[in-house]
Protein backbone atom coordinates (compact mmCIF):
# COMPACT_ATOMS: atom_id res chain seq x y z
CA UNK A 1 0.00 0.00 0.00
CA UNK A 2 1.34 3.58 -1.33
CA UNK A 3 2.22 6.14 1.61
CA UNK A 4 -0.68 8.59 -0.46
CA UNK A 5 -3.41 5.88 0.00
CA UNK A 6 -2.49 5.31 3.51
CA UNK A 7 -3.06 9.30 4.44
CA UNK A 8 -6.40 9.10 2.40
CA UNK A 9 -7.56 6.01 3.91
CA UNK A 10 -6.45 7.68 7.47
CA UNK A 11 -8.44 11.07 6.89
CA UNK A 12 -11.47 8.95 5.36
CA UNK A 13 -11.68 7.02 8.55
CA UNK A 14 -11.41 10.37 11.07
CA UNK A 15 -13.88 11.85 9.01
CA UNK A 16 -16.83 9.21 8.78
CA UNK A 17 -17.00 9.51 13.01
CA UNK A 18 -16.50 13.37 13.49
CA UNK A 19 -18.13 13.86 16.54
CA UNK A 20 -15.91 11.56 18.15
CA UNK A 21 -12.75 12.43 16.14
CA UNK A 22 -13.96 16.16 16.97
CA UNK A 23 -14.37 15.06 20.82
CA UNK A 24 -10.58 13.57 20.78
CA UNK A 25 -9.19 16.25 19.46
CA UNK A 26 -10.96 18.65 21.83
CA UNK A 27 -9.27 16.81 24.54
CA UNK A 28 -5.58 17.47 22.89
CA UNK A 29 -6.63 20.65 22.70
CA UNK A 30 -7.20 21.26 26.22
CA UNK A 31 -4.02 19.67 27.38
CA UNK A 32 -1.81 21.32 24.74
CA UNK A 33 -3.68 24.75 25.70
CA UNK A 34 -2.98 24.00 29.23
CA UNK A 35 0.73 23.53 29.13
CA UNK A 36 1.55 26.48 26.66
CA UNK A 37 -0.53 28.86 29.10
CA UNK A 38 0.89 27.54 32.17
CA UNK A 39 4.65 27.32 30.98
CA UNK A 40 4.34 30.80 28.95
CA UNK A 41 3.20 32.38 32.33
CA UNK A 42 6.05 30.55 33.94
CA UNK A 43 8.67 32.17 31.43
CA UNK A 44 6.92 35.55 32.29
CA UNK A 45 7.52 35.61 35.82
CA UNK A 46 11.18 34.88 34.99
CA UNK A 47 11.23 38.03 32.63
CA UNK A 48 9.47 40.00 35.41
CA UNK A 49 11.59 39.43 38.26
CA UNK A 50 15.24 39.83 35.81
CA UNK A 51 13.50 43.38 34.92
CA UNK A 52 13.01 44.07 38.36
CA UNK A 53 16.42 42.79 39.37
CA UNK A 54 17.60 45.03 36.43
CA UNK A 55 16.25 48.07 38.06
CA UNK A 56 18.19 47.50 41.27
CA UNK A 57 20.90 47.15 39.52
CA UNK A 58 23.41 45.71 36.86
CA UNK A 59 23.22 41.77 36.85
CA UNK A 60 26.19 41.33 35.25
CA UNK A 61 28.78 43.43 37.89
CA UNK A 62 30.53 41.60 40.79
CA UNK A 63 31.99 44.33 43.48
CA UNK A 64 35.24 43.11 44.79
CA UNK A 65 35.41 44.46 49.28
CA UNK A 66 38.87 44.03 50.29
CA UNK A 67 38.77 45.05 54.25
CA UNK A 68 37.39 42.44 56.73
CA UNK A 69 39.25 39.83 54.48
CA UNK A 70 41.89 37.60 55.41
CA UNK A 71 44.08 37.34 52.92
CA UNK A 72 47.93 37.88 51.65
CA UNK A 73 47.00 38.92 48.46
CA UNK A 74 46.30 42.82 48.28
CA UNK A 75 43.82 43.94 45.88
CA UNK A 76 46.24 45.79 43.77
CA UNK A 77 47.23 46.46 40.05
CA UNK A 78 48.57 43.33 39.79
CA UNK A 79 45.21 41.52 41.03
CA UNK A 80 43.11 43.37 39.24
CA UNK A 81 44.83 42.80 36.25
CA UNK A 82 44.65 39.15 36.74
CA UNK A 83 41.13 40.25 37.06
CA UNK A 84 40.78 41.50 33.74
CA UNK A 85 42.33 38.30 32.44
CA UNK A 86 40.05 36.11 33.70
CA UNK A 87 37.11 34.47 30.97
CA UNK A 88 34.39 36.36 29.86
CA UNK A 89 35.41 39.39 31.92
CA UNK A 90 34.99 42.69 30.17
CA UNK A 91 36.12 45.59 32.22
CA UNK A 92 37.71 45.69 35.73
CA UNK A 93 38.07 49.45 37.80
CA UNK A 94 39.45 50.05 40.92
CA UNK A 95 36.80 52.64 43.52
CA UNK A 96 40.15 55.47 44.89
CA UNK A 97 39.42 57.74 47.35
CA UNK A 98 42.72 59.49 48.74
CA UNK A 99 43.27 58.80 52.34
CA UNK A 100 43.01 62.28 53.74
CA UNK A 101 39.52 63.79 53.19
CA UNK A 102 39.44 67.34 51.64
CA UNK A 103 43.15 67.20 49.90
CA UNK A 104 41.71 69.06 47.03
CA UNK A 105 39.11 71.75 46.20
CA UNK A 106 37.70 72.60 42.89
CA UNK A 107 37.33 76.14 41.79
CA UNK A 108 35.22 78.29 39.26
CA UNK A 109 35.82 81.88 39.76
CA UNK A 110 34.26 82.42 43.42
CA UNK A 111 32.76 79.09 43.49
CA UNK A 112 34.26 76.00 45.16
CA UNK A 113 33.52 72.02 44.85
CA UNK A 114 34.55 70.23 48.03
CA UNK A 115 33.11 67.29 47.70
CA UNK A 116 33.69 63.07 47.07
CA UNK A 117 36.53 62.51 44.23
CA UNK A 118 36.60 59.49 42.88
CA UNK A 119 39.59 57.42 40.96
CA UNK A 120 38.13 55.40 37.81
CA UNK A 121 39.86 53.71 35.36
CA UNK A 122 38.29 55.58 32.60
CA UNK A 123 38.73 52.79 30.41
CA UNK A 124 36.22 51.23 31.73
CA UNK A 125 33.44 53.41 32.41
CA UNK A 126 31.56 52.50 28.86
CA UNK A 127 31.74 49.10 29.23
CA UNK A 128 30.51 49.25 32.67
CA UNK A 129 27.10 50.96 31.23
CA UNK A 130 27.41 54.55 32.51
CA UNK A 131 25.85 57.12 30.08
CA UNK A 132 25.96 61.16 30.40
CA UNK A 133 23.30 63.81 30.47
CA UNK A 134 25.81 65.79 28.82
CA UNK A 135 28.94 65.61 26.93
CA UNK A 136 30.64 62.05 26.03
CA UNK A 137 32.65 59.55 27.81
CA UNK A 138 36.61 59.98 27.09
CA UNK A 139 38.27 57.54 24.94
CA UNK A 140 41.13 58.75 23.66
CA UNK A 141 43.53 57.54 26.67
CA UNK A 142 44.48 61.05 27.59
CA UNK A 143 43.05 61.66 30.87
CA UNK A 144 45.68 63.65 32.42
CA UNK A 145 43.17 67.21 33.75
CA UNK A 146 39.78 65.19 32.70
CA UNK A 147 36.97 65.09 35.11
CA UNK A 148 33.76 63.48 35.19
CA UNK A 149 30.72 65.51 37.18
CA UNK A 150 27.84 63.63 38.85
CA UNK A 151 24.40 65.02 37.73
CA UNK A 152 23.73 65.90 41.33
CA UNK A 153 27.69 67.02 41.88
CA UNK A 154 27.15 69.91 39.95
CA UNK A 155 24.54 71.36 42.52
CA UNK A 156 27.70 70.97 44.80
CA UNK A 157 29.16 74.21 44.38
CA UNK A 158 28.91 76.86 46.36
CA UNK A 159 29.97 80.21 47.45
CA UNK A 160 32.44 80.07 50.60
CA UNK A 161 31.41 84.20 51.28
CA UNK A 162 28.23 83.51 51.35
CA UNK A 163 26.43 83.94 54.36
CA UNK A 164 23.41 81.11 53.92
CA UNK A 165 26.00 78.87 52.53
CA UNK A 166 25.43 79.72 48.75
CA UNK A 167 24.27 76.53 47.51
CA UNK A 168 22.21 76.34 44.39
CA UNK A 169 18.34 74.67 44.42
CA UNK A 170 17.89 71.84 42.60
CA UNK A 171 15.23 73.05 39.62
CA UNK A 172 17.23 76.20 39.31
CA UNK A 173 20.67 76.21 36.96
CA UNK A 174 23.79 75.37 39.15
CA UNK A 175 26.01 77.90 39.56
CA UNK A 176 28.66 76.33 37.77
CA UNK A 177 28.52 75.33 34.20
CA UNK A 178 31.09 72.68 34.29
CA UNK A 179 31.02 72.08 30.77
CA UNK A 180 32.05 75.71 29.77
CA UNK A 181 33.13 77.38 32.89
CA UNK A 182 36.77 77.16 33.38
CA UNK A 183 37.63 74.73 36.27
CA UNK A 184 41.04 74.86 38.48
CA UNK A 185 41.97 72.39 40.96
CA UNK A 186 43.28 73.76 44.13
CA UNK A 187 46.09 70.96 46.42
CA UNK A 188 45.12 71.96 50.09
CA UNK A 189 47.54 72.93 52.97
CA UNK A 190 46.38 71.34 56.07
CA UNK A 191 47.48 73.97 58.42
CA UNK A 192 45.21 76.88 56.42
CA UNK A 193 48.11 79.49 56.87
CA UNK A 194 50.34 78.91 54.16
CA UNK A 195 51.29 82.12 52.95
CA UNK A 196 52.46 80.43 49.44
CA UNK A 197 50.31 80.41 46.81
CA UNK A 198 48.87 76.76 46.74
CA UNK A 199 49.84 74.57 43.42
CA UNK A 200 46.59 74.55 41.48
CA UNK A 201 45.82 72.85 37.87
CA UNK A 202 43.15 73.36 34.96
CA UNK A 203 40.38 70.63 34.42
CA UNK A 204 38.37 69.73 31.36
CA UNK A 205 34.83 68.49 32.39
CA UNK A 206 34.21 65.94 29.58
CA UNK A 207 30.85 64.82 30.49
CA UNK A 208 28.38 65.17 33.45
CA UNK A 209 27.17 61.44 34.08
CA UNK A 210 23.12 60.28 34.34
CA UNK A 211 22.43 60.11 38.19
CA UNK A 212 22.57 55.86 38.56
CA UNK A 213 22.80 55.11 42.46
CA UNK A 214 22.21 51.69 41.50
CA UNK A 215 26.16 51.68 39.82
CA UNK A 216 28.84 51.01 42.11
CA UNK A 217 30.95 53.43 41.98
CA UNK A 218 27.95 55.92 41.89
CA UNK A 219 28.16 58.92 39.64
CA UNK A 220 25.39 60.80 41.63
CA UNK A 221 27.87 63.24 43.92
CA UNK A 222 30.68 62.55 43.00
CA UNK A 223 33.88 63.87 40.70
CA UNK A 224 35.41 61.21 38.62
CA UNK A 225 39.27 61.35 37.46
CA UNK A 226 40.94 58.83 35.98
CA UNK A 227 43.01 56.89 38.87
CA UNK A 228 46.42 57.42 37.41
CA UNK A 229 46.06 60.89 37.43
CA UNK A 230 44.85 61.51 40.82
CA UNK A 231 47.02 59.32 42.89
CA UNK A 232 49.71 61.77 41.29
CA UNK A 233 47.95 64.78 42.94
CA UNK A 234 47.71 63.02 45.92
CA UNK A 235 51.64 62.56 46.05
CA UNK A 236 51.74 66.23 45.40
CA UNK A 237 49.54 67.01 48.55
CA UNK A 238 50.95 65.04 50.94
CA UNK A 239 54.76 66.06 49.82
CA UNK A 240 53.68 70.01 49.73
CA UNK A 241 52.27 69.19 53.37
CA UNK A 242 55.28 66.46 54.60
CA UNK A 243 53.06 63.17 54.95
CA UNK A 244 55.51 60.83 55.28
CA UNK A 245 54.58 57.27 53.04
CA UNK A 246 55.05 54.17 54.95
CA UNK A 247 57.35 52.35 53.06
CA UNK A 248 56.04 48.61 54.60
CA UNK A 249 52.58 49.45 53.88
CA UNK A 250 51.11 47.38 50.94
CA UNK A 251 49.34 49.44 48.55
CA UNK A 252 45.62 48.26 48.64
CA UNK A 253 42.14 49.08 46.88
CA UNK A 254 39.34 48.82 49.42
CA UNK A 255 37.23 47.45 46.42
CA UNK A 256 36.71 47.10 42.66
CA UNK A 257 34.39 46.18 40.18
CA UNK A 258 34.41 43.62 37.78
CA UNK A 259 31.85 43.18 34.62
CA UNK A 260 31.51 40.19 33.24
CA UNK A 261 30.24 39.27 29.80
CA UNK A 262 26.99 37.70 30.35
CA UNK A 263 24.74 36.99 33.94
CA UNK A 264 24.93 33.47 33.34
CA UNK A 265 28.86 33.61 34.31
CA UNK A 266 28.94 35.59 37.20
CA UNK A 267 28.64 32.85 39.77
CA UNK A 268 31.80 31.17 37.83
CA UNK A 269 33.93 34.33 38.41
CA UNK A 270 32.80 35.25 41.43
CA UNK A 271 33.90 31.98 42.88
CA UNK A 272 37.30 32.37 41.35
CA UNK A 273 37.98 35.87 42.99
CA UNK A 274 36.38 34.34 45.95
CA UNK A 275 39.12 31.76 45.80
CA UNK A 276 41.82 34.65 45.91
CA UNK A 277 40.27 35.67 49.67
CA UNK A 278 37.99 39.07 49.23
CA UNK A 279 34.69 39.42 49.87
CA UNK A 280 32.39 39.76 46.86
CA UNK A 281 28.64 40.59 46.12
CA UNK A 282 26.57 40.88 43.38
CA UNK A 283 22.73 40.46 42.05
CA UNK A 284 23.46 36.59 41.51
CA UNK A 285 23.18 36.15 45.42
CA UNK A 286 19.07 37.30 44.58
CA UNK A 287 19.06 36.28 40.88
CA UNK A 288 19.80 32.61 41.63
CA UNK A 289 17.15 32.15 44.47
CA UNK A 290 14.52 33.98 42.52
CA UNK A 291 15.36 31.62 39.42
CA UNK A 292 15.30 28.51 41.43
CA UNK A 293 11.81 29.55 42.59
CA UNK A 294 10.36 30.63 39.13
CA UNK A 295 12.40 27.15 37.75
CA UNK A 296 9.41 25.62 40.29
CA UNK A 297 7.04 27.43 39.01
CA UNK A 298 7.31 26.26 35.82
CA UNK A 299 7.75 22.54 36.66
CA UNK A 300 5.14 23.11 38.90
CA UNK A 301 2.62 25.31 36.37
CA UNK A 302 3.37 22.91 33.16
CA UNK A 303 2.76 19.61 35.41
CA UNK A 304 -0.85 20.84 35.70
CA UNK A 305 -0.74 21.05 32.15
CA UNK A 306 0.79 17.56 31.35
CA UNK A 307 -1.97 16.22 33.70
CA UNK A 308 -4.77 17.43 30.78
CA UNK A 309 -2.77 16.26 28.09
CA UNK A 310 -2.48 12.93 29.91
CA UNK A 311 -6.36 12.73 30.48
CA UNK A 312 -6.36 13.39 26.38
CA UNK A 313 -3.60 10.82 25.86
CA UNK A 314 -6.42 8.18 27.90
CA UNK A 315 -9.11 10.08 25.68
CA UNK A 316 -7.01 9.05 22.52
CA UNK A 317 -6.71 5.25 23.00
CA UNK A 318 -9.94 4.90 23.71
CA UNK A 319 -10.74 6.81 20.53
CA UNK A 320 -8.35 4.34 18.69
CA UNK A 321 -9.43 1.01 20.37
CA UNK A 322 -13.52 1.56 19.60
CA UNK A 323 -12.45 1.89 16.27
CA UNK A 324 -10.51 -1.22 16.06
CA UNK A 325 -13.86 -3.10 17.13
CA UNK A 326 -15.86 -1.17 14.88
CA UNK A 327 -13.81 -1.86 11.90
CA UNK A 328 -12.19 -5.20 13.02
CA UNK A 329 -13.82 -6.76 9.66
CA UNK A 330 -12.06 -4.46 7.61
CA UNK A 331 -9.22 -5.17 8.93
CA UNK A 332 -9.61 -8.81 7.92
CA UNK A 333 -10.43 -8.13 4.39
CA UNK A 334 -7.03 -5.93 4.25
CA UNK A 335 -4.84 -9.15 5.47
CA UNK A 336 -6.80 -11.16 3.38
CA UNK A 337 -6.17 -9.22 -0.09
CA UNK A 338 -2.46 -9.26 0.84
CA UNK A 339 -1.70 -5.64 2.82
CA UNK A 340 1.19 -5.81 5.02
CA UNK A 341 1.09 -5.67 8.79
CA UNK A 342 3.15 -2.98 8.70
CA UNK A 343 0.84 -1.12 6.83
CA UNK A 344 -1.92 -1.70 9.22
CA UNK A 345 -0.18 -0.47 12.33
CA UNK A 346 1.02 2.14 10.47
CA UNK A 347 -2.46 3.54 9.68
CA UNK A 348 -3.82 3.03 12.58
CA UNK A 349 -0.57 4.92 13.92
CA UNK A 350 -1.33 8.01 11.36
CA UNK A 351 -4.83 8.52 12.85
CA UNK A 352 -3.61 8.57 16.14
CA UNK A 353 -0.73 11.13 15.23
CA UNK A 354 -3.20 13.12 13.08
CA UNK A 355 -5.60 13.92 16.29
CA UNK A 356 -2.25 14.38 17.97
CA UNK A 357 -1.29 17.04 15.06
CA UNK A 358 -4.04 18.94 14.51
CA UNK A 359 -4.83 19.17 18.88
CA UNK A 360 -1.64 20.24 19.18
CA UNK A 361 -1.62 23.26 16.18
CA UNK A 362 -5.57 24.30 17.28
CA UNK A 363 -4.45 24.32 21.08
CA UNK A 364 -1.01 26.26 20.12
CA UNK A 365 -3.70 28.99 18.39
CA UNK A 366 -6.00 29.18 21.18
CA UNK A 367 -2.91 29.92 23.36
CA UNK A 368 -1.78 32.62 21.15
CA UNK A 369 -5.30 34.32 22.03
CA UNK A 370 -5.44 33.51 25.23
CA UNK A 371 -1.86 34.90 25.99
CA UNK A 372 -2.93 38.10 24.42
CA UNK A 373 -5.86 38.77 26.45
CA UNK A 374 -3.68 38.14 29.93
CA UNK A 375 -1.06 40.75 28.40
CA UNK A 376 -3.91 43.21 27.51
CA UNK A 377 -5.48 42.64 30.91
CA UNK A 378 -2.12 42.76 32.76
CA UNK A 379 -0.63 45.79 31.10
CA UNK A 380 -3.90 47.76 31.37
CA UNK A 381 -4.41 47.01 35.31
CA UNK A 382 -7.17 44.62 34.80
CA UNK A 383 -8.95 43.04 38.05
CA UNK A 384 -6.96 39.57 38.25
CA UNK A 385 -5.33 39.78 41.13
CA UNK A 386 -3.75 37.04 39.30
CA UNK A 387 -2.68 37.74 36.21
CA UNK A 388 -1.43 41.46 37.78
CA UNK A 389 0.48 39.31 40.76
CA UNK A 390 2.21 37.24 37.68
CA UNK A 391 2.73 40.33 35.53
CA UNK A 392 3.39 43.21 37.51
CA UNK A 393 2.82 45.29 34.86
CA UNK A 394 6.38 44.55 33.21
CA UNK A 395 6.85 43.32 30.43
CA UNK A 396 3.38 41.37 30.31
CA UNK A 397 2.67 38.22 31.92
CA UNK A 398 2.54 35.43 29.37
CA UNK A 399 5.43 34.52 26.73
CA UNK A 400 5.35 32.04 24.21
CA UNK A 401 8.79 31.86 22.33
CA UNK A 402 9.30 29.77 19.72
CA UNK A 403 10.79 26.87 20.97
CA UNK A 404 7.58 26.52 23.39
CA UNK A 405 5.30 26.26 20.07
CA UNK A 406 7.49 23.61 18.40
CA UNK A 407 7.38 21.42 21.50
CA UNK A 408 4.32 21.73 22.10
CA UNK A 409 3.46 20.64 18.75
CA UNK A 410 6.20 17.84 18.79
CA UNK A 411 4.75 16.62 22.14
CA UNK A 412 1.11 16.39 21.02
CA UNK A 413 2.05 14.66 18.78
CA UNK A 414 4.12 11.73 20.21
CA UNK A 415 1.03 11.82 22.64
CA UNK A 416 -1.00 10.62 19.97
CA UNK A 417 1.43 7.87 18.48
CA UNK A 418 2.24 6.50 21.89
CA UNK A 419 -1.58 6.51 22.81
CA UNK A 420 -1.93 4.61 19.47
CA UNK A 421 0.98 2.47 19.66
CA UNK A 422 -0.66 -0.59 21.81
CA UNK A 423 -4.29 -0.32 19.70
CA UNK A 424 -2.24 -0.33 16.37
CA UNK A 425 -0.71 -3.61 18.12
CA UNK A 426 -3.86 -5.03 18.77
CA UNK A 427 -5.12 -4.49 15.50
CA UNK A 428 -2.28 -6.49 13.66
CA UNK A 429 -2.81 -9.37 15.96
CA UNK A 430 -6.09 -10.24 15.29
CA UNK A 431 -6.55 -13.00 13.01
CA UNK A 432 -7.78 -12.60 9.21
CA UNK A 433 -10.65 -15.46 9.41
CA UNK A 434 -11.84 -14.37 13.03
CA UNK A 435 -12.05 -10.83 11.96
CA UNK A 436 -13.98 -12.18 8.34
CA UNK A 437 -16.40 -13.98 10.09
CA UNK A 438 -17.16 -11.08 12.87
CA UNK A 439 -20.57 -9.43 11.90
Amino acid sequence: MKIKDMIVMCLSNLLKRKVRTLLTVMGVVIGTCAIVIMVSLGLGLQKTQEEALAQMGDLTVISVYNYGTVTDQPLDDAMLQSFRELPKVTAVTPCYTPEQWGCFTIKSGKYQYSGQIMGVDMNALSALGYTTDQGELPTDGNYEGVVLFGADAVYDFYNPKSRNGGWARYGEDPFVDVMEDKLELVINKTDGQSSKKLPTYKLKCAAVLTSDWSKNPSPGWAVFMDIDYLKKLEAEYKKLNGVKTDKNKVESYQNAVVKVADMKDVEAVEEIIKSYGFETNSMESIRKPMEEQARSQQMILGGLGAISLLVAALGITNTMIMSIYERTREIGVMKVLGCLVSNIRTMFLMEAGTIGFTGGVIGVGISYIISFIINTLSAGGGSSDYFGMMGGGIGGSSIIPWWLVVGALIFSTLVGLISGFSPANRAVKISALTAIRQE
